[in-house]
């Protein structure tokens, strides 16, 4: 199958859509329904991708075009998903969804909690996320491919954060990678 990868070049996921046998072409730039025609994929999959996917994309790839989300939606939807988990001390986790016109609010396919242990540094909460997204991807992908997986509306209100949110919290993060978990939590 072909697929359109929106992401990092170098993200792990995708060798394991390679290891799925899927034809890939990566995209890390901002896209445009032209672009996408052009590609001509069947599925579309969007993983660390720091754009807004434009809503004639989404309507065109509607049920073919998903994004996998580093945290536990509804909770913390938009920009920086695994920090506001800590700052705002919400559910933990990772979720998979499909995309639609509103910022991570499509219908889940799938979710995992992922705890955050009081001794974590940023960087190993953030790798346990990743880690815990990949492989719930590779559990899901064939039925999501073959459009078979469940489709669940999102429940409740949760939270949003913008990118610019981030700046009030900044001071938390000196340590950058090395800061504590419970040393974000404490304080907010």
């Amino acid at each position: 199958m072909k697929v359109l990868f929106l992401g990092n070049i170098g993200s792990p996921l995708i060798d394991v859509l390679k290891s799925f046998g899927e034809e890939l072409v990566v995209c890390a730039s901002k896209l445009d329904l032209s672009y996408v025609k052009e590609v001509d994929p069947e599925f579309i999959v969007s993983y660390g991708y720091p754009f807004i996917v434009a809503k004639d994309v989404i309507e065109a790839y509607e049920g073919r075009i998903i994004n996998l989300h580093i945290s536990f939606l509804p909770w913390n939807r938009g920009s920086d998903p695994e920090l506001w988990s800590l700052v705002d001390n919400t559910p933990k986790g990772v979720s998979i969804h499909y995309m639609d016109v509103g910022i991570d609010t499509g219908d889940l396919i799938a979710q995992a909690e992922v705890v955050c242990k009081q001794d974590d540094l940023l960087k190993t909460y953030y790798a346990r996320l990743h880690d815990c997204i990949r492989e719930l991807f590779k559990a899901n992908w064939n039925e999501i491919k073959d459009g078979k997986c469940q489709r669940e509306p999102q429940e409740g209100v949760g939270t949003h954060h913008n990118s610019v949110d981030k700046e009030l919290v900044v001071h938390l993060l000196q340590l950058g990678e090395k800061t504590s978990v419970s040393s974000i939590i404490s304080v907010s």
